[in-house]
């Protein structure tokens, strides 16, 4: 059984932060600011303006 919480993940992150493999990266439905256009948080970043995706390639 594992205890650890997980980290809350954002719906534009591929994976939790720290996991091997990932990155962060700039959110690309608020170009890196946090908010949308009508100026509320992004919900693809949760507001950070950083979102988690997988680098390299196979």
């Amino acid at each position: 059984m594992n205890t650890t919480p997980q980290p809350d993940l954002n719906p534009g992150d591929d994976a939790a932060p720290g996991t091997p493999g990932t990155g962060e990266d700039i959110c690309d439905a608020c170009s890196g600011s946090g908010k949308l256009g009508d100026g509320k948080p992004c919900p693809e970043c949760g507001g950070s303006g950083k979102v988690i995706h997988g680098i390299g390639g196979g």
